[in-house]
């Protein structure tokens, strides 16, 4: 019987290479490798594998097509990285928004280790390395400064990539996400939830742990065939015993607990009806992060805005983007 999730991504795949992105292995070292969609100008003769031997070439040949050439070629478009959350893998949680992005970005979307087609030997379960196989996926093929969007897990993943590469980060735009999972944020947002453990919420096994996910995480209340529910299962909670290390691997102590000093300019771009990580938690984030920390709240969406209410969040996103590449432009001509 088709199941009707995993045929739904041969199609997803096939709309992505239309709008100019290509699906590449990069290996990192022996053992790890992550899964991109990124620009097809990445994909050569070579195929579509990238090994550690490739990284200097790319960064040598982005560094040559930079300098002294005036007319802007595809290559030389901002960089944007969108990070994906815990339920599914990058081009399934993105479908709704690439779409807007691809003609004006070099759009780059990992799938973090555990999901989708990345893997790694390594016991690591942290958000940091997380954060090092994503930097080390951009360093292979030639991304020397870009912007990044977060959603929930993936929004951790980004300010620990923003924190340990400055240099590689320009600017922030996170959904439904905190700097880090303390153990009061953690209790106290199971508690309100009504569940035992984040691992209990986050990887159901039953159709009515599923059902009650997708019903906290969405503003609106939707219907779903049962069919499409036991789909969902058996495709997208795959390799259970490591994603439940990778969350037992975000919890943090409250005493050691702080708020780096980023020097990004960063945007919580957020569902107001967020039952998860609620707008007032958003608020109190914002003001511990600074200056350089903006909001957004979106009316009528959870914490599946993205999904829920795709083209307010792509027009604030695009608003966004927008703003930071006009403020970087009056910095160059500044200097």
């Amino acid at each position: 019987m088709v199941n009707f999730i995993e045929a739904q991504k041969p199609m997803l795949s096939r709309l992505m290479k239309m709008a100019g992105l290509r699906p590449i292995e990069v290996e990192l070292e022996p053992g790890t490798t992550m899964h991109v969609w990124a620009p097809k100008h990445h994909v050569g003769k070579k195929g579509t594998t990238i090994s550690p031997l490739d990284s200097a070439a790319a960064a040598a040949a982005a560094k040559t097509k930079s300098g002294g050439r005036k007319k802007r070629s595809p290559e030389s478009r901002p960089n944007v990285v969108l990070i994906h959350g815990f339920a599914a893998e990058g081009n399934v949680t993105w479908q709704f928004n690439f779409g807007v992005l691809v003609s004006r970005y070099n759009l780059y979307i990992p799938d973090l280790m555990f999901f989708g087609k990345s893997s790694t030997a390594s016991a690591d379960r942290s958000p940091d390395f997380q954060a090092e196989c994503v930097a080390g996926a951009l360093a292979r093929l030639g991304v020397a400064r870009c912007d990044v969007v977060g959603f929930s897990y993936g929004g951790m993943v980004a300010f620990k990539l923003a924190e340990a590469r400055p240099e590689l980060v320009r600017s922030l735009c996170v959904s439904g996400s905190v700097v880090a999972m303390t153990d009061a944020v953690n209790r106290e947002t199971m508690e309100r939830l009504g569940a035992g453990s984040s691992a209990d919420l986050l990887m159901p096994e039953t159709l009515k742990g599923l059902k009650a996910l997708l019903s906290i995480s969405m503003y609106k209340k939707m219907w779903f065939p049962d069919r499409f529910y036991k789909d969902y299962l058996k495709v997208m909670f795959t390799n259970r015993k490591e994603r439940m290390e990778l969350l037992q691997g975000l919890l943090t102590s409250t005493m050691d607990a702080k708020i780096p000093a980023f020097q990004q300019k960063i945007m919580l771009l957020w569902g107001k009806e967020d039952k998860i990580f609620d707008i007032e938690l958003a608020k109190k984030m914002k003001e511990q992060l600074g200056d350089n920390c903006f909001m957004h709240g979106i009316r009528k969406a959870g914490h599946l805005l993205h999904v829920e209410r795709p083209c307010a969040y792509n027009r604030q996103l695009q608003r966004w983007l927008a703003y930071v590449n006009s403020t970087a432009a009056g910095g160059d001509q500044a200097s």
